[in-house]
């Protein structure tokens, strides 16, 4: 009876072991599937680079890694250049404002070179100025205020003196001097008259400040011209022997009013000079 029960024992177990192994099978098949795809996937892809398995899961790994650095890589670049674009824009204004800056600088510099030569300038010119109208009053204080008409002469004909050479009585005092010799003016003045004159020849004549005008005639030569200021005793012609003449000299006429001649040698002598 023992050996009875424990047959069917035995039978039920033979029957789970078959049916595990049957599982297991199926298992390992269903594995064995499954790696034989992947194993021919990556056949394949190896098979048409010519790498291994390993190495080409190595350079799929990097070529994503190289997708994704290089889009970082892209918007560094892109984050750089807006930078450097900024940066270049902020050194423009910079700039353009620094050379503002140093224009007005410029300016503002030359300014105030330009108005110290004005002031400079100006001084120099007041002080040019002052110095040439003391120069002036001093030659005006050191010369003679009246002097006889030329040097080195001899009276050949007086005032009022009567005679064949002349329409009427002579008008004035005639001194007579080597031809050439200078004639000057016998106080300060202004020239109002150069020219040739008839009988008169050369004649210049100067008006003073007293309005009283001087005639000098016969003359050579003009050493002024009409408008010219002259001094006592500057020389304004020579002796000569122009117009109606007989010998080389100088007539010379006062006419206080500019018009009509009184005798010479009194205006002289009250001038402080003796001819």
């Amino acid at each position: 009876m023992a050996r009875h029960r424990t047959k069917p024992r035995n039978k039920q177990r033979s029957t789970n072991r078959r049916t595990q192994l049957v599982g297991l099978t199926a298992a390992l098949a269903a594995t064995a599937g499954t790696i034989g795809l992947t194993a021919s996937i990556g056949e394949a892809s190896t098979a048409s680079t010519g790498l291994s398995p390993s190495q080409a899961d190595a350079l799929t790994a990097a070529r994503v890694e190289r997708r994704d650095l290089g889009s970082r890589d892209a918007g560094r670049i892109d984050l750089s250049l807006a930078e450097a674009k900024a940066y270049q824009q902020r050194a423009a204004r910079g700039s353009l404002t620094a050379r503002r800056a140093l224009a007005l600088s410029a300016a503002k510099a030359r300014s105030v070179r330009l108005a110290a030569a004005k002031v400079k300038a100006d001084a120099e010119a007041k002080a040019a100025a002052v110095a040439k109208a003391a120069a002036l009053a001093k030659v005006r204080a050191a010369a003679p205020s009246v002097v006889l008409p030329t040097t080195g002469y001899h009276l050949t004909a007086r005032f009022n003196q009567a005679g064949g050479r002349w329409a009427h009585n002579h008008t004035g005092l005639d001194f007579a001097a080597a031809y050439g010799t200078p004639v000057r003016a016998v106080m300060a003045g202004e020239v109002i008259q150069a020219a040739f004159e008839g009988a008169y020849g050369r004649q210049v004549k100067v008006r003073h400040a007293d309005g009283t005008v001087t005639s000098y005639s016969h003359m050579a030569e003009f050493d002024v011209s009409v408008g010219d200021s002259v001094t006592a005793g500057a020389q304004v012609g020579a002796i000569g022997l122009t117009g109606n003449t007989t010998g080389a000299h100088v007539h010379f006429e006062v006419l206080p009013d500019g018009e009509n001649p009184v005798n010479p040698d009194p205006w002289l002598r009250k001038h402080g000079v003796t001819p």
